[in-house]
């Protein structure tokens, strides 16, 4: 039950960056919008982990791991 909270936690966070992005509330160079891409990438790898979803776990690794570089770099300029 943990894990499928964690799950939608992660749903939730990468569809409201993607919605607030398409609508032009945030920007892409925004830092929330990248914590969005984090923490739900975040959510997602460990959901798919502990169902032993090896592509999706690294999809969604990779998804986090791009966010925190675009921020890292966001961070690094300013």
């Amino acid at each position: 039950m943990i894990f499928i909270s964690i799950g939608w936690l992660g749903v939730v966070f990468c569809t409201l960056g993607y919605l607030l992005l398409s609508t032009k509330v945030l920007k892409a160079d925004s830092r929330i919008f990248q914590a969005f891409n984090i923490f739900g990438g975040l959510c997602l790898a460990a959901t798919a982990i502990n169902a032993r979803d090896l592509p999706n776990a690294a999809a969604n690794v990779l998804w986090m791991f791009i966010g925190m570089y675009a921020l890292g770099r966001q961070l690094r300029n300013r």
